[in-house]
């Protein structure tokens, strides 16, 4: 039955840490994603989409205040978002939905406005403003652990232990199982927690849910059949210099985070040492357990698909599927996110939206990235996308239409101050606002430019896709260097804050446009 008011539906899943490429829907070799591509078959993939910014703080706050991170401001895992932010739920609220979580949106929230003992600053995983909360899962994910032990599970050991082998050595790389079955992952929690909601929901009333699960991130473990899914043989080279010391010699960013910031037990707990020890099978045998991390997800995305036609939802419902950023699985001797490389930023999105059947089963090449959810949202339900966001409306492509104006590259930030602790700015001798880099990537050639006088980069991406021959310095591409340096000063410049810079006072009051504060 169709809904009130002729509103659709919203359900928009993060997947966190999953690379854009690792799809089969889009060709990989090897990943398989069947109800990934049957929602693919109904929708439009986007095959060039980019997160705005990497870890997971700075990249949700890009997805869902439509602003680069150089408008938001969300710098780090703990910077506040501002509370004059508009954003994606506090929109849909206010044309009548009630935005509801399962999972998490790790949105610190502004200090400004609560008492210096508020706990809610002692931790980044804040909600974001406007969602109400129907199954908060944070990190410590203790209310899935106290799911567990309800059903006869040990989950004494608490996060991150019980994602260690139940019957094997936790310090090696390893595809034995944890202590939770294939029905019992956080996954399978969430999945649960929203389709029992779903059934609560009154007829013909809109619902908007935001399903945030945490897998394929790690601490990388999977249970049966998952786990030995995939042959650590199996997948594409890596991209990256000839031995991990070429690699760190190749920029002095890459030097400090591969020595500083690459440790074993953020992937693999009860691991030591450093990430770039492990060897080339070692790094294979962790790629095979993500990929079976990502079928997992991809099995309880067809149990909600499944059970939002049961509900007799289905075509009511827009279904967004995206990450907040990527994974570099072994490419450049890494794991994780952060730097510059594709690997950390290409992201997969999916969009399926009622009454836009025209576009089903097609697929974008044009440049797109996380602040055009947002507006595109915004756009599908009859609200306002306003002028001064970062994105731009996706809805021409889901009607297989061109847009008049688009843009020719990809663009994205990351930031790598630590103002708790000041690590980085000791080790680099610069302060925090020096810390950052900035990213234009077209199609065919990549540059990348820091602050604080710490050398740019540029990649021949015809020529070296997998960006291991900086030609920043060669003469014969000083002039690609100048062309790219000029349009990232003019993409910068074009996307200054315009939330009051679209308006101006005159004898009539306010003309123009200036986004209200929340």
């Amino acid at each position: 039955m169709a809904n009130r008011g002729g509103r659709p539906n919203i359900l928009l899943i993060t997947c966190d840490q999953w690379r854009g490429d690792s799809l089969s829907t889009v060709g990989h070799p090897v990943v398989k994603t069947p109800h990934a591509d049957a929602l693919a078959r109904e929708g439009v993939t986007f095959r060039r989409h980019y997160a705005g910014t990497a870890p997971c703080s700075p990249a949700r706050a890009c997805l869902y205040t439509g602003l680069y991170q150089m408008n938001n401001r969300v710098c780090r895992n703990g910077s506040p978002l501002d509370d004059r932010h508009d954003n994606i739920a506090r929109a849909a609220r206010r044309v009548g939905y009630d935005p509801t979580l399962f999972g998490y949106t790790d949105v610190s929230p502004d200090p400004r406005g609560r008492a210096a003992g508020d706990p809610f600053l002692r931790t980044y995983e804040g909600v974001l403003p406007g969602f109400t909360t129907r199954q908060l899962l944070p990190e410590h994910q203790k209310a899935w652990l106290s799911w567990l032990a309800a059903r006869g599970i040990d989950s004494s050991a608490g996060f991150p232990d019980v994602h260690k082998p139940a019957n094997a050595d936790a310090s090696e790389v390893s595809n034995a199982v944890p202590v939770y079955s294939k029905d019992e992952t956080p996954t399978a929690f969430l999945a649960g927690e929203f389709l029992r909601w779903l059934s609560e929901q009154d007829e013909g009333q809109p619902w908007f849910a935001h399903v945030s699960f945490l897998s394929p991130h790690p601490p990388f473990i999977v249970p049966e059949p998952f786990n030995t899914m995939y042959e650590p043989s199996e997948g594409p080279a890596y991209d990256r210099a000839t031995s991990l010391e070429a690699e760190k010699a190749s920029h002095p960013f890459l030097a400090y985070h591969l020595e500083h910031h690459q440790n074993k037990s953020s992937f693999i707990p009860g691991a030591t040492g450093k990430v770039g020890d492990w060897s080339e099978q070692e790094f294979r045998k962790i790629r095979a357990l993500y990929y079976g991390m990502i079928s997992e997800v991809d099995s309880q995305l067809g149990r909600i698909w499944q059970g939002i036609r049961d509900n007799g939802a289905w075509e009511d419902t827009i279904v967004i599927l995206t990450s907040d950023h990527a994974e570099m699985m072994g490419d450049h001797f890494m794991l994780g996110k952060g730097g510059w490389f594709d690997g950390s930023y290409h992201i997969p999105l999916i969009i399926k939206a009622p009454g836009h059947a025209q576009a089903s089963g097609s697929a974008v090449d044009r440049f797109t990235s996380a602040v055009d959810i947002m507006p595109t949202l915004l756009d599908l339900i009859g609200g306002k996308a306003l002028p001064h966001l970062d994105g731009q409306s996706l809805k021409p492509f889901l009607e297989s239409r061109e847009p008049e104006i688009w843009r020719n590259a990809a663009f994205w930030e990351y930031d790598f101050r630590s103002v708790a602790e000041g690590t980085t700015e000791a080790h680099f001798g610069l302060d925090s606002r020096s810390l950052n880099l900035a990213v234009i990537r077209t199609e065919k050639v990549k540059y990348i430019h820091f602050g604080g006088g710490l050398p740019p980069l540029l990649y021949d991406l015809a020529n070296d896709p997998g960006e291991t021959r900086n030609l920043a310095d060669a003469p014969v591409w000083l002039p690609v260097r100048l062309e790219f340096a000029e349009r990232l000063l003019a993409h910068r410049a074009r996307h200054l804050d315009q939330s009051l810079a679209l308006s101006e006072l005159a004898e009539a009051g306010a003309v123009g446009h200036f986004a209200r504060l929340p």
